[in-house]
């Protein structure tokens, strides 16, 4: 498998992630996108030794879309930071089961227990705010197509936020999706992320087309996003 390349200058490499595929590696042991950011950076430079590649943000397994990464140790620090600080601009666009029309802000109080996240009272220990912004593209074959913005970047977020209120993503039986997707993953895509440059008095704007695993559900997006 090979990762596809969005954009790369010295400092910031931008790639786009498939479904199925993970972050960073854990106990499977199977190829993440750290791995194969870094063999493309060895045999496009023809790098000896190990690769220096820094992971500043990090996407769900059954989640495709952009994602930016680190080559310098300066440029992780700063990137880092930066998403520490929720400064990027992030959307996503899902495919919410039912007939969700308009648009509007969604503000929570979330926790996660034993891998899933729950709505819970601000009083409740541990729970972190959340909130997002969203906004009804186009009805699909019994879903919604939404773009979604992303104000904080809590684990599970927009799944939690869309199935709490009785629209959960396409294919996301943990959530309580009634349908599948494309057998094992999410209508699920982080199409753009805007972040400042960690050198460069610039932003960086990265968007990732639609995975071919949507062309069955859309064939083009709605102009304006």
């Amino acid at each position: 498998m090979s990762i596809c390349v969005l954009y790369e200058d010295n400092h910031v490499l931008a790639v786009s992630k498939p479904a199925g595929l993970l972050s960073q590696g854990d106990r499977t042991g199977d190829d993440t996108v750290v791995m194969l950011a870094k063999t493309y950076l060895k045999n496009r430079y023809h790098k000896p030794g190990n690769v220096y590649l820094g992971l500043v943000h990090r996407l769900d397994r059954p989640v495709s879309g952009v994602m930016i990464l680190a080559k310098t140790s300066k440029a992780a620090r700063r990137l880092s930071a930066v998403f520490q600080q929720r400064r990027p601009k992030k959307l996503y666009l899902a495919l919410a089961e039912g007939r969700l029309a308009g648009q509007g802000q969604w503000e929570d109080a979330l926790v996660k227990v034993k891998g899933k996240a729950h709505i819970v009272p601000r009083s409740h220990p541990g729970a972190k705010d959340t909130l997002l912004s969203w906004r009804a593209l186009v009805r699909v074959r019994g879903c919604t197509l939404t773009v979604v913005q992303l104000h904080t970047g809590r684990a599970h977020q927009i799944r939690c936020q869309l199935a709490h209120r009785g629209y959960p993503i396409l294919g996301d039986k943990r959530y309580g999706a009634r349908r599948t997707f494309d057998g094992r993953n999410l209508a699920l895509h982080s199409y753009r992320l805007v972040v400042p440059h960690p050198v460069l008095a610039e932003p960086v704007s990265v968007t990732a087309p639609l995975p071919e695993t949507w062309r069955p559900w859309v064939i083009s997006l709605p102009d304006g996003l």
